[in-house]
């Protein structure tokens, strides 16, 4: 009986899908990343990603004889259904454009590299879109884990702001709560993502907060004009 053979997917541009992870900070403060949610929790990857095996092997990944690789789903609506089980409560949602070698599931693909294009932050545990990532006590060597809280419930804790997480991350922008999958309806009443409420907030506390968010991204500034004049040539 002949063997039926199929032919090999080879798209012209990455594929677009969605996944959760979990934002991190490195230990110094100078880096941003994130940590899968399962197989990929004792690693930390960047914007932009090449995959290794899991398991230590020296295979490329991803390999069907293993569950190593990275992984998305096709659907927007699907990563926001995963989202609302309390095991991935303090992740954020990725969108992702997914290339290399790949193989499809039922949901979605396992592959090779990646590069986030997209981050959202999600929700404060109170129910109010989240506008700082302070420390939850996990981590990893060099690693602190992250977890989004609105104004009003970050208290003493110190914390970055998600314009400044997003420039630690060297990458796109980092928004407030989840989006909406196309045709769903906004619903009544519901505040817009860039009017943070600071009802309730201890001011004094965000005051350092803020702070050292504005030197960071001023040490980046000065940063980026020292290279600038160094290729130019200009005093």
């Amino acid at each position: 009986m002949p063997v039926r053979r199929f032919r090999k997917e080879r798209p012209g541009a990455p594929l677009r899908g969605f996944k959760l992870a979990y934002p991190m900070v490195s230990a110094d403060g100078t880096r941003g990343g994130f940590s899968g949610v399962t197989l990929g929790r004792a690693s930390v990857y960047g914007v932009v990603a090449t995959a290794e095996c899991a398991q230590g092997a020296q295979h490329r990944s991803p390999s069907r004889w293993c569950d190593c690789g990275f992984y998305c789903v096709h659907q927007l609506a699907e990563a926001l259904d995963l989202a609302c089980d309390p095991d991935y409560r303090d992740t954020a949602l990725l969108e992702v454009a997914a290339s290399g070698r790949f193989m499809r599931y039922e949901r979605g693909l396992r592959y090779a590299r990646q590069r986030v294009t997209a981050v959202w932050a999600g929700q404060c545990w109170c129910g109010r879109p989240g506008r700082f990532l302070a420390e939850t006590g996990a981590g990893l060597p060099g690693w602190r884990r992250l977890r989004v809280v609105c104004a009003a419930c970050t208290g003493q804790r110190t914390g970055l702001t998600l314009t400044g997480f997003a420039a630690l991350l060297d990458g796109p922008p980092v928004r407030a709560g989840t989006p909406t999958p196309a045709g769903t309806p906004t619903p009544a009443g519901t505040a817009p993502a860039s009017e943070p409420d600071l009802a309730g907030v201890d001011r004094e506390a965000l005051v350092p907060v803020l702070s050292a968010e504005v030197a960071l991204l001023q040490a980046r500034l000065d940063e980026v004009q020292r290279q600038l004049a160094r290729l130019t040539g200009s005093d």
